[in-house]
């Protein structure tokens, strides 16, 4: 079963490039199968990893929280399960 899991920020103002440089800097360990970030505008930061687990599975590395001063609001976290791919 493939899981993917999203990690989305919303920068503090003025903190889009250096929330992104903090964003791709973190590592996973183990790393997943697939990993993309995204931007939007200039302050959200989008990062799915992909892996080869349950859906329920509590042993997946999750990115972390960045600074406080980073952000605008608490990450968000999201956990899906892939159900076809076309």
């Amino acid at each position: 079963m493939t899981v993917a899991l999203m990690w989305e920020a919303r920068a503090a103002d003025g903190r889009g490039a250096e929330l992104l440089e903090w964003t791709r800097a973190q590592t996973l360990d183990p790393a997943p199968l697939r990993r993309e970030t995204f931007t939007a505008s200039t302050d959200r930061v989008l990062v799915i990893t992909w892996w080869d687990a349950p859906h329920d599975s509590h042993d997946l590395p999750e990115l972390p929280s960045p600074p406080p001063e980073l952000i605008r609001r608490p990450v968000h976290f999201w956990r899906f399960e892939s159900l076809e791919v076309s």
